[in-house]
């Protein structure tokens, strides 16, 4: 799976990155939102797309909504890995178009890739 993952603390982010890479995925990463909008300007594709909720400027929701909008088609699927965790973020995030939510502090990394394959497998299915 090629996997663009986007994180505003370069320690997370590259730990995750690591797991997935270790897992078989191909990853990229992307420190902001201008980073992630550069990728896909540059006609970039994913098969998903994993944001942080939070992040210095835009919003992983807002980022998500941006890049619906202007380069629709360009990801498959986006998972949410963030620290928040309150009922309205996930609701936000999914009405934004996230097939999953996922909380940093309930799993640890390894936990984390077998999570997003699996919300991954099951959103296939359907």
């Amino acid at each position: 799976m090629k996997i663009l993952l986007v994180d505003d603390d370069a320690f997370l982010r590259d730990m995750y990155a690591s797991k997935f890479i270790s897992s078989g995925h191909d990853v990229l990463v992307a420190d902001s939102s201008a980073t992630t909008l550069s990728r896909f300007q540059n006609g970039e594709t994913f098969d998903l797309l994993i944001l942080d909720m939070v992040m210095p400027g835009t919003s992983g929701v807002e980022l998500l909504t941006l890049i619906n909008q202007q380069f629709a088609g360009a990801i498959n699927h986006c998972i949410f890995l963030s620290n928040q965790g309150q009922d309205e973020d996930i609701k936000e995030a999914k009405d934004a178009g996230a097939i999953g939510y996922i909380v940093k502090a309930h799993s640890i990394p390894s936990e984390v890739v077998e999570k997003v394959e699996s919300i991954i497998k099951s959103a296939t299915k359907s």
